[in-house]
């Protein structure tokens, strides 16, 4: 994973303040192991579900981090997607850094308007023509939307897939893109960079 450069005390301060509090359970509990008939499931749960919400946390800071250098619509996309998955609406956005993805996406319907939140919740409404596909952001701009992106062939390491993350993993693999995943199963959000995904966390405020 590449090296990041950003702040976002707030986030960060929390991140830190759950992994102190974590680290303290952990030494607690293991302090608690040896005491006869003391049974720890409750504790290893709880610790598991303080790690996986500490992990979506985490996420959620990266992606502010990867995305702040490449656009300043970091807010209106994050509004984007909370709302996109409270609705359970799928969702597909692109976020072009460094390399194009000119020659790697079958082009879909040319947008050209300003990043905006409930512009890219328009798009992704079921049942519009729109939707079924991915909307290719640069900079500050929606370049284009229900673009086709390639899809990952790797293992996904016996994980069942649905088409918009195999797709989000194919481009990544291919650039260094960023994708962003919205499930309409489950609604929940994730990202795609090196080919690999991160769950995030989307009831984040903005900062």
């Amino acid at each position: 994973m590449e090296e990041t450069n950003c702040d976002f005390s707030p986030l960060k301060e929390e991140l830190k303040e759950r992994l102190r509090a974590l680290q303290g359970f952990i030494e607690r509990t293991i302090d608690a192991f040896d005491e006869e008939d003391n049974c720890m499931l409750g504790e290893f749960e709880l610790i598991r579900k303080e790690i996986s919400e500490t992990g979506l946390l985490a996420g959620t800071f990266y992606l502010r981090c990867y995305l702040s250098s490449f656009t300043d619509s970091v807010d209106e996309i994050s509004k984007s997607v909370r709302h996109l998955s409270e609705r359970r609406h799928g969702a597909l956005m692109v976020v072009e850094r460094n390399e194009t993805t000119t020659d790697l996406v079958t082009p879909g319907i040319a947008i050209d308007a300003a990043i905006t939140h409930s512009l890219l919740e328009s798009i992704f409404v079921p049942g519009t023509p729109l939707h079924d596909g991915a909307v290719i952001l640069r900079m500050n701009k929606i370049v284009s939307a229900a673009s086709v992106l390639p899809l990952s062939v790797r293992d996904s390491s016996g994980r069942k897939l649905g088409t918009r993350h195999r797709a989000a993993l194919g481009l990544t693999e291919r650039c260094d893109a960023l994708v962003i995943v919205v499930s309409e199963e489950t609604g929940r959000a994730s990202f795609a960079i090196e080919g690999r995904l991160y769950p995030f966390a989307t009831g984040v405020a903005e900062d």
